[in-house]
């Protein structure tokens, strides 16, 4: 006598599903329904599974209390409209099948022919589900490439972070919000710790919040989202990675400088002590960075020394730091000079443009008046009205004072090449008033050593060291990281900055500075606005690029100031090249009265008469 079907019918749809193939949860019942009663089956109970997918089975619970009431003999036959109802799985399935048998159960599916009871019909099912699952896996690679192009195109799927607005989909920057996410990642990047910055926004209520929180601010400072990259499943197996999708709020350079910040407080936080070059020294022996020690002196002071655990490598902190001394200086230098008051300026223009600021203004006043008259319409209370307009009213406060701001900035009219006569008038200022320099310019040796420290580990990536023939070490490579080179780079491709190089003059090799070409014109402009405060001379020469010989006739008693080749690259190909040459009195004479603005100001640009 057959064994009688007691059944517990499956249904499940998922989102997905709905739209794609049009079934809900009650056809499927009324029609798997209506197929028991044709067949003589006992419906046990009805098991439901809405809005869940078919990629697993462990996280349906109508599916596993099916299986369970099978295991408890309730139940020996699955009824379900389709075998992908049950799993897209083909190890799930394996699975499955390997249960009823262990239980003396079966499936019987309305759409698919499929018969668990024996060899063919399990062979079967195994096929049906391949293509199943082929299918899953087919629109999971559709999907993954129409994400890709969205994101590719700024349509980040997130939600929106502070700082952004939505526009048609696109994350662009907000002019209300930015300001604040700029601000977290200086103050980070200045040695603020994530509570610091938690509290000095909860003092002054940024946003009107009292609320902010470190795991907030650490959240921010560590998003890609912020230098215009964006990666797409983090927390998964295999993350995907998308540079330069939106306009980033900051720049590249300060999220990884703030990244390496985070290495600076981490270690601060741990230790007492200060050393400058920790993390930065590598072994000359094995190629192992050295650790750090500090050991006590009797007069209270602390001797730092490096030192290598396996080759018991030891070395002086003070020996590298004299060694690197003078290229450290010029690190400063280029420090409190470019990055400290000519690019923010300039980025600040860039930042804020006045169009963007005044379209955002209008905005806001539209949607001041479109709250007054919901109001007046009796859509909102008076309470909620002063709510909305003193967000409103402190948002168009915010937006004048950046129009404000950007219509300063732009009187200013800072360019970039600015910066290379504030070089130049500064060492000009060490050779002709040394007294006042050391005063109004900071320079390596003033620092303290938490700031010499941020230098270091700022702008230096690592150092590398050699044994000399006597067992002693020294200096053999310093490798910048690779943001301040990138920046330093471009702006010496322009003409715009300078470095030393070695060069000989009269038999005596001296490190001279040296800039990249720049146009003649660009070069008289220089050279007037020099000449409005010292009397600065121009000539020409030659400079062999073999023997580093610079040919020219020096005037009594003055020194070089800076050297630049006449012609564009390429010029490496010659053994010699025409150099301009601007060189300065070795006396205190300057042709202004009060001989401190030559340290706080820049001459304007006047016109030359050809």
């Amino acid at each position: 006598m057959e064994e009688k079907k007691i059944v517990g019918i499956y249904i499940r749809v998922s989102t997905e599903d709905q739209a794609r193939e049009g079934f809900s949860l009650s056809e499927q019942k009324e029609r798997l329904e209506a197929m028991c009663k044709y067949k003589g089956y006992e419906i046990h109970d009805i098991y439901e599974d809405a809005g869940i997918s078919a990629k697993n089975t462990k996280d349906r619970p109508a599916f596993n209390r099916l299986l369970d009431d099978i295991k408890s003999k309730k139940i020996n036959t699955i009824v379900t409209l389709k075998l992908d109802r049950l799993t897209r799985s083909v190890y799930d399935w394996e699975n499955i099948m390997k249960f009823l048998e262990e239980n003396e159960a079966y499936i019987d599916c309305a759409n698919d022919e499929v018969n668990t009871t024996n060899a063919n019909g399990k062979m079967i099912s195994r096929l049906l589900m391949s293509v199943s699952q082929n299918e899953i896996e087919r629109t999971s690679e559709r999907t993954k490439i129409g994400l890709s192009g969205a994101i590719k195109n700024g349509n980040v799927p997130s939600q929106t972070p502070l700082g952004f607005k939505r526009e048609n989909k696109k994350l662009v920057p907000d002019p209300l919000t930015k300001d604040v996410i700029i601000r977290m990642y200086e103050l980070y990047f200045k040695g603020n710790s994530y509570q610091k910055i938690k509290n000095i926004f909860n003092k002054e209520q940024i946003l009107g919040r009292t609320n902010w929180r470190d795991n907030t601010i650490k959240a921010m400072i560590e998003n890609e989202i912020y230098k215009g990259d964006y990666v797409h499943g983090k927390r998964g197996k295999n993350p995907t990675y998308y540079e330069n999708i939106i306009e980033p709020i900051v720049s590249k350079e300060l999220w990884e400088n703030c990244q390496v910040q985070k290495k600076i407080n981490s270690r601060s936080y741990k230790r007492t002590l200060t050393y400058l070059f920790l993390q930065k020294l590598v072994c000359p022996k094995c190629g192992r960075i050295l650790g750090g020690k500090a050991t006590k002196k009797k007069n209270g002071n602390n001797y730092f020394y490096y030192y290598c655990h396996d080759c018991k490598t030891t070395i002086k902190e003070d020996i590298i730091e004299e060694s690197l001394k003078y290229l450290l200086n010029d690190i400063l230098e280029y420090d409190s000079v470019v990055n400290e008051f000519f690019l923010p300026v300039l980025k600040n223009k860039i930042a804020n443009p006045k169009e963007e600021l005044q379209r955002e203004l209008n905005n806001q006043e539209s949607k001041k008046e479109r709250i007054k008259q919901a109001y007046i319409n009796g859509s909102f209370t008076l309470n909620d009205h002063d709510k909305e307009i003193k967000i409103i009213e402190d948002n168009i406060k915010e937006l004048k004072r950046k129009l404000l701001e950007n219509e300063q900035v732009s009187e200013l009219k800072f360019t970039k090449e600015d910066i290379l006569v504030k070089r130049d008038m500064d060492f000009i200022n060490k050779i002709k008033l040394p007294t006042l320099y050391n005063d109004f310019v900071t320079t390596w040796n003033k620092l303290d050593r938490n700031k010499k420290a941020n230098i270091i580990m700022n702008y230096v990536d690592n150092v590398e060291l050699k044994l000399n023939k006597n067992n002693s070490h020294e200096i053999d490579k310093v490798n910048f990281r690779s943001t301040f080179y990138k920046n330093w780079k471009e702006l010496f491709d322009e003409g715009v900055i300078d470095t030393k190089i070695p060069a000989y003059t009269d038999g005596v090799c001296n490190y001279i500075r040296y800039s990249e070409y720049m146009p003649m014109e660009k070069i008289e402009q220089h050279i007037t606005r020099l000449r409005q405060c010292y009397e600065v001379y121009y000539y020409e020469g030659t400079f062999n690029l073999k023997t580093q010989m610079l040919d020219c006739k020096l005037y009594d008693d003055t020194s070089i100031v800076r050297i630049f080749p006449l012609e564009d690259k390429p010029y490496e190909e010659k053994e010699k090249i025409d150099m301009g040459i601007i060189s300065v009195k070795n006396d205190n004479k300057v042709r202004i009265e009060k001989e401190e603005e030559l340290f706080t100001t820049i001459p304007e640009e006047v016109e030359i008469n050809n």
